[in-house]
């Protein structure tokens, strides 16, 4: 069961072409957000679309992966851990990010 504690696994599409980021570290950092929709039928049998934006975050490989092969509309499913944190504008706001860090990709579609 330990492998459920903070497990997020998501089927969608790109809404932009990867933000990729190149740390003084080294490191690489990819930043996209997709879009899952779900459907469902209203009170008066009407379809209705609901569609939730995800924030996703992806280092090191994965992040080449998304560089190299992933944009804007592309479907794919992605398997990572939920995280949250704050940080403050420079006019002195406090804002809070949730996003998920993507550890495994898979790309859908054709």
């Amino acid at each position: 069961m330990n492998t459920l504690r903070n497990k997020v696994q998501l089927i969608g599409n790109l809404g932009n072409d990867p933000e990729i980021i190149n740390l003084e570290s080294g490191k690489l950092l990819a930043k996209f957000s997709i879009a899952t929709n779900e459907s469902y039928k209203n009170a008066q049998g009407e379809k209705i679309t609901d569609t939730q934006w995800h924030n996703i975050v992806a280092w090191g490989k994965t992040a080449s992966l998304v560089e190299k092969y992933l944009q804007k509309g592309k479907e794919i499913a992605i398997e990572g851990k939920l995280t949250s944190r704050s940080y403050e504008t420079k006019e002195g706001d406090k804002r809070y990010v949730t996003e998920v860090v993507c550890n495994e990709l898979l790309m859908l579609g054709k």
